[in-house]
């Protein structure tokens, strides 16, 4: 079970990527909506990490 929500993880990552490459070229309007979607997930998980980071290393 752990193996196919990983790979239904792993696909939705590939598959956002794919979709920011292919907008970046011109893509159809719901290539742009996912794009904007994937870079606005990235853009959060980067900024968590980040502070997660920085709170760890108070100790």
């Amino acid at each position: 079970m752990e193996i196919l929500v990983l790979s239904g993880v792993l696909a939705l990552a590939v598959g956002g990527c794919v979709c920011v490459v292919w907008a970046e070229r011109g893509g159809p309007r719901w290539v742009r909506v996912v794009a904007a979607v994937t870079r606005t997930a990235g853009e959060l998980l980067s900024r968590s990490g980040s502070s997660r980071s920085r709170s760890g290393s108070d100790d």
